[in-house]
């Protein structure tokens, strides 16, 4: 595909590509790159008048807007006027002392590997839960 693209799109290299094409064939060529061309000239139009269309309707809005007295700050304001709340973080259910550190564990997620050695030497998880 880059190596049509290069000949497309330089002068000589194309010419010489179609030095063999019949006078008929060339003309078939060109009105279909013309064709194409076209409809991207179409398909552009249409866009750029979507797109002022759409700024027409946003100049519409913020006009009302100001009529009323309302500013774009206002309406920013209220987007954060109720955030997500977070989740209260899980307490810690399992704790083990490992060197001096006390490694907790909510009992999701991945298993610290200190209370996995343990479980897996015969320990029962019950013997690692916090009191509470």
């Amino acid at each position: 595909m880059a190596d049509f693209l290069e000949i497309l799109t330089h002068g000589r290299r194309l010419k010489a590509q179609v030095k063999e094409l019949e006078l008929d064939e060339l003309k078939d060529v060109i009105a279909k790159l013309q064709k194409i061309a076209d409809e991207r000239e179409t398909e552009a139009e249409a866009e750029e008048a979507a797109q002022a269309e759409r700024l027409a309707k946003i100049e519409a809005i913020r006009k009302q807007l100001a009529e009323d007295g309302i500013s774009v700050d206002e309406l920013n304001a209220l987007e954060g006027a109720s955030p997500r709340r977070k989740r209260a973080p899980r307490p810690a259910k399992y704790q083990i002392e490992v060197d001096g550190e006390m490694i907790t564990w909510t009992g999701q997620g991945r298993t610290p590997k200190a209370i996995k050695e343990k479980l897996d030497q015969g320990h029962s998880l019950e013997e690692f839960l916090i009191e509470q």
